[in-house]
């Protein structure tokens, strides 16, 4: 519809206005999904998001659906294999921050209280921080949340994960509602951000 007011980023592209409407923003406490997202935001380091958003078909295939379970038990024939296709960011130290992330999620999901996700969300505000930006421009690019958050990840063996990717990585997983006030999503994602976080 015409007179739908959206952030400005998507543009006009249909695949990065369906991202903005349904996935970002919204509060996700997925452990799996939550390093899907960390990975991927990890790959945009020096790219656009929608270049991400295009392969990330292509990126679930190549990593196994992001389980960290089988990523984390990746060798040198998965990194030439990963290397070899065309489809994907061919980065070696994108990929092997991957295999290690995949690592270092299941060594926390055994001994974190409320494992990857909990981990991430207790630097988060409870509910999700409402932000009231009226402009792209007063978004900020990193925050003190996102130097702590980036700071506990680097501390834990993450890579690709500096403040700046942590951000937009907090922005997508809902949170904080980065959404501008007169965008038709701020509102829903603030609603989403109040319900209760799962247990």
């Amino acid at each position: 519809m015409s007179d739908v007011v959206r952030c400005s980023w998507p543009g006009e592209d249909p695949l990065y206005r369906a991202y903005h409407d349904e996935e970002w923003g919204v509060p996700e406490y997925d452990d799996r999904a939550l390093y899907e997202k960390l990975v991927l935001d990890g790959f945009q380091a020096g790219l656009s998001w929608i270049t991400i958003l295009r392969k990330r078909e292509n990126f679930r295939r190549a990593f196994s659906g992001f389980a960290p379970g089988k990523i984390a038990r990746y060798g040198d024939k998965d990194v030439a294999r990963l290397l070899g296709d065309e489809t994907i960011i061919r980065s070696r130290a994108k990929i092997e921050a991957a295999i290690g992330g995949a690592r270092q999620w299941l060594d926390i999901m055994d001994k974190e209280p409320g494992g990857f996700s909990g981990l991430i969300w207790k630097f988060a505000d409870a509910p999700a921080r409402m932000n009231r930006f009226k402009t792209m421009q007063d978004i900020p690019a990193k925050t003190e949340m996102s130097e702590k958050l980036a700071k506990e990840l680097k501390s834990r063996g993450f890579k690709f994960c500096g403040p700046v990717i942590v951000y937009a990585f907090a922005q997508a997983v809902g949170m904080v509602n980065d959404h501008i006030v007169g965008c038709h999503r701020y509102k829903p994602c603030a609603q989403l951000a109040r319900q209760p976080r799962p247990r």
